[in-house]
């Protein structure tokens, strides 16, 4: 169910902008998607993101099929980079509410305007590297990730019949790398993972699965 859900959740981000366009105050209602990340972090991790987030849906049941899936730059995942967009973001983000305070139809264009605009940075990124790209650094993202518990619970275990064939890397929306947790105790710790699962369905060995 929660798969058949997450095929279809990107229509939630096109009909908000088409409707935010035109009926600002209606923005407001895309603080759910930016705080319900953070809210779950402590618990699950990036869940929300892999499974749940109408973006990420939108990366992956769309632009997947027309990005050239190349490895998403090492400098979009540093530490510097991603403190620098939550800075960025929440300033404008900020500077912009200061000025529309009191007009609830500014305060929803507020909301409209930097989810349309980095989704657009977004939908560029995809073209050039890979769909999920803005996902390495993008700021709730972040947060959720800085956020997640450590360890976490149900982490992915990597049995000793993996034989490192790496499709766990290539069917990984955030590129990661499960197959080097074989043998590990702990499993495969991340906090950057989504709990997609498509590591798991991909493994041609059956190696990987999420712990209780």
């Amino acid at each position: 169910m929660r798969k058949k859900l997450q095929a279809y959740l990107f229509w939630v981000l096109l009909i908000f902008l088409a409707v935010g366009l035109v009926y600002p105050p209606i923005g407001v209602v895309a603080l759910t998607c930016m705080l319900a990340p953070v809210v779950i972090a402590p618990f699950k991790g990036r869940y929300w993101c892999g499974n749940f987030c109408p973006r990420g849906s939108f990366w992956d049941n769309v632009l997947a099929r027309v990005s050239p899936q190349k490895p998403i730059p090492p400098f979009f995942r540093s530490k510097g980079f991603r403190i620098f967009m939550v800075l960025l973001i929440f300033t404008v983000f900020g500077v912009q509410m200061y000025y529309a305070w009191g007009d609830l139809a500014a305060i929803g264009m507020v909301f409209v305007r930097i989810i349309l605009v980095t989704t657009l940075v977004g939908i560029g990124l995809a073209f050039v590297y890979h769909h999920r790209t803005w996902c390495s650094f993008c700021p709730m993202g972040t947060l959720a990730s800085w956020l997640s518990a450590k360890p976490q619970p149900k982490p992915l275990a990597v049995s000793d019949a993996c034989v490192g064939c790496k499709l766990c890397t290539t069917a990984c929306p955030l590129q990661l790398s499960p197959y080097e947790a074989k043998g590990s105790k702990t499993g495969f710790v991340h906090s950057d993972c989504l709990k997609c699962s498509r590591c798991v369905e991909k493994c041609p060995k059956k190696a990987l699965s999420f712990g209780q």
